[in-house]
């Protein structure tokens, strides 16, 4: 090859990788305007972030982005989906499970509650001590509200007669454990709560070591030799207690011993014995099955009972100190607190609920602890030795109505007895004629109350009122005036206890002669149904109505 023609090549091939390179250099600058392009759109994306984004910017936002990785070699789904969804099980701790947020959703938006109140709930036990008309109502809404756990005391079984104010009982589960009823019932409002079943009666011995597992506790049972041993506990073992009580149309809630202080700490809020040192009179202590109960009156106090305890769980329980040990004694759900942090507690107050006033709710103002109490004052002589050796007999101190046993055997006459006299008192007057059988017939007098009376009762019987009989003697004279001297006086109750106090006030009045019949009138002609109107029932007529 000439010279000439070896620079013509030369020529050629450098005019070639001029034109390469002019198209690869055109091919940059189109790259690297795109990728300013992008970078503008991404810092002016980034600029609105904080002010929020249409949804077009920000999908507009996520093609970029997405752009971007894929040139930097991301492989991620074009979706997302998936990767969003690992992101999600991989980074997010929730302290409350999905189902609990569902569930406990319409109070934790509330501020009064709010993610740490549920967080306290979810970690505090609770010990309902009675599952009857209070303790139904009271366990249902702190399952409901979802506490940690339920304790559920009592020894009973559930009757018909339970059934109007006792919610969680129903008639298929009569005669079952009022634990086990209530427990299956709770169970099926609220599964994501423990419940721990106590099939016996609160006895001194057993007190303490129930009791120390709980945070807090309620008082739901009816009667004062209760009410003083279970106060007497929570003060032992510094937990707060709510207590309440109804009897017909009115009830009484109080907060004892909140905050919970040891004996002799002033701070500590009042217990039981600080607020009735003194038990009321046995007789004077009426029950339910005897004065009545309106079941919405056991029902709002019951309520009441599980809101108190609610806002005491949710403000923080202090954690009890031990005086003895001098260290702190750690309880699960209670709030680590001193006393500069702990929260503030209203003044102590007894709450009183009458359903036929107006308004129906008043409060009084309670003292603070009492510097001689016997239970939580600095002289205290109730201990956790003198309560589990049964030293203290509770009984004994609130006094215990034995059944009314005041007329000898012969003065009384059993239900199947009268009811064969009665018989050959018909058959008298139907082979004898009514005249006989109307000298021989006697006069059931009735000594229940009216409303009671109206109910049911014999048909030949008058009604005196015990109560009124109690009052003034004119009642049982005026009804009693015109009667024979040897007519038979039966008289009647419904369990055979006022029934023979009525029969020794009638053979009082006979004897002061001339008030009722004839002052030669022999005893033996008074008399009273053994076992009253339930004797009745139980052993003559099924059909005649028990309540």
């Amino acid at each position: 090859m000439s010279p000439t023609e070896d620079v013509d090549a030369y020529v050629l091939r450098l005019r070639r990788q001029v034109r390469a390179a002019e198209v690869q250099l055109r091919d940059l600058r189109r790259q690297l305007v795109q990728a300013e392009k992008q970078a503008d759109e991404a810092r002016n994306l980034n600029k609105n972030h904080d002010r929020g984004l249409p949804f077009a910017q920000q999908s507009k936002r996520l093609a970029v982005l997405r752009n971007i990785g894929q040139e930097q070699g991301y492989e991620g789904h074009t979706n997302g989906t998936e990767d969003r969804s690992q992101y999600a099980r991989s980074k997010r701790r929730w302290p409350l499970r999905k189902e609990e947020y569902k569930r406990y959703g319409r109070q934790l938006i509330m501020p009064e509650i709010a993610l740490e109140g549920q967080l306290r709930l979810r970690s505090c036990s609770v010990l309902v001590v009675g599952v009857g008309g209070l303790g139904c109502p009271a366990a249902l809404y702190l399952a409901g509200a979802g506490v940690s756990t339920v304790g559920l005391v009592d020894g009973d079984t559930v009757e018909e007669s339970n059934l109007h104010r006792q919610i969680l009982h129903s008639t298929e589960k009569i005669g079952m454990s009022k634990v086990d009823s209530a427990a299956e019932q709770l169970r099926s409002l609220n599964p994501l709560v423990n419940y721990v079943s106590h099939r016996e009666h609160l006895t001194p011995q057993i007190a303490l070591q129930m009791f120390d597992r709980y945070d807090l506790v309620l008082d739901c049972t009816d009667h004062p030799t209760s009410r003083y041993l279970i106060s007497d506990t929570c003060v032992l073992l510094q937990k707060p207690l709510v207590s309440a009580s109804a009897l017909r149309t009115e009830g009484q809630l109080m907060v004892l011993n909140n905050p919970p202080r040891a004996a002799g700490d002033v701070t500590g809020g009042p217990c039981y014995r600080c607020v009735f040192p003194r038990p009321p009179p046995a007789e004077s202590v009426t029950s339910c099955g005897e004065g009545g109960i309106l079941g919405p009156v056991v029902g709002v106090m019951g309520v009441l009972q599980a809101l108190e305890a609610i806002k005491i769980i949710v403000a923080g329980i202090p954690k009890p100190f031990d005086a003895d040990r001098n260290i702190d004694i750690s309880t699960v759900g209670r709030e680590e607190a001193s006393d500069a942090s702990a929260p503030t507690q209203d003044p102590p107050s007894l709450l009183l609920f009458s359903a036929y006033t107006s308004p129906p709710f008043r409060s009084v103002r309670l003292r603070s602890r009492r510097k001689d109490c016997m239970a939580c004052s600095a002289s205290a002589t109730i201990t956790r030795a003198s309560l589990t050796s049964g030293s203290l007999d509770y009984a004994q101190f609130c006094g215990v109505v034995n059944p009314v046993s005041v007329l000898e055997k012969d003065s009384r006459i059993s239900a199947n007895d009268y009811d064969a006299q009665q018989s050959m008192l018909e058959w008298f007057r139907q082979t004898r004629g009514s005249e006989v059988y109307g000298a021989m017939t006697d006069t059931i007098v009735d000594v229940r109350e009216k409303v009671q009376f109206d109910l049911c009762h014999f048909d030949r019987a008058i009604n005196v009122p015990w109560s009124e009989i109690l009052a003034d003697d004119e009642p049982l004279k005026r009804a009693l005036e015109d009667l024979s001297a040897r007519r038979q006086i039966t008289v009647v109750c419904r369990l055979g206890n006022d029934s023979q106090l009525a029969v020794r006030k009638i053979r009082e009045l006979r004897r002061r002669g001339g008030a009722i019949g004839s002052v030669e009138t022999d005893d033996s002609l008074v008399m009273d149904i053994e076992g009253g109107l339930r004797a009745w029932t139980r052993d003559v007529d099924p059909e005649f109505p028990e309540y």
